[in-house]
């Protein structure tokens, strides 16, 4: 079953270019575009999309008010040609999905599209080294970086599930890629190294 994407960019031309592309894989449907950031929620649930695909700059309603608004209700990967670190952090720690330039190949992004509706990270490469604090930082996904700030303020499941508002066990289980990601042993060498990398 393919992924269905909505479209965000203040660029009409742009919109339909990236339309076109999408629409020749079996991978990924376009259900609709917008030039206007402000009903990306609004629209992603009107069409319920698995992702919703949005510029970082824009007039009016940009790239991060969009993550704000949907994030957690819906994945959102960024497709923009910024690079700038700042804004990638900003993005990310506001629930970006993903970030990615807009001079990848079609391949690469219905790779990203697909991935991020799947509940994946995706970080260009290109600007990952600069674009988080810590390189594993870039490949936990929304939740987990939560979960991981968590740990590292040295909460337990119990406090972390009440907190996040998460079943218990879906906590464990995510501490346990946490403790696999970070190649810590233990809880209290992971907490240390979260700690650091998040800075803490």
């Amino acid at each position: 079953m393919a992924t269905t994407a909505l479209l965000i960019d203040d660029h009409d031309m742009l919109l339909r270019g990236l339309s076109l592309i999408l629409e020749t894989s079996d991978d990924v449907e376009v259900a609709a575009t917008s030039t206007d950031g402000s009903k990306a929620l609004q629209l992603a649930l009107e069409f319920n999309v698995d992702v919703v695909v949005t510029d970082a700059a824009m007039p009016g309603t940009d790239g991060l008010a969009v993550v704000q608004a949907c994030s957690p209700h819906v994945p959102v990967l960024v497709l923009t040609t910024f690079d700038d670190a700042a804004l990638v952090k900003q993005l990310l720690d506001a629930g970006a999905s993903g970030y990615v330039l807009k001079d990848v190949s079609p391949e690469e992004l219905i790779r990203a599209i697909t991935a991020v509706a799947q509940g994946g990270m995706i970080l260009d490469p290109r600007i990952a080294r600069h674009a988080v604090e810590n390189p594993q930082l870039a490949i936990l996904t929304p939740t987990e970086r939560k979960v991981a700030e968590s740990v590292a303020r040295g909460l337990n499941n119990q406090e972390i599930a009440e907190t996040l508002f998460l079943a218990e066990g879906t906590v464990k289980n995510h501490v346990s890629a946490l403790l696999r990601k970070f190649d810590a042993r233990d809880r209290t060498v992971l907490a240390l190294r979260l700690a650091k990398a998040l800075g803490l």
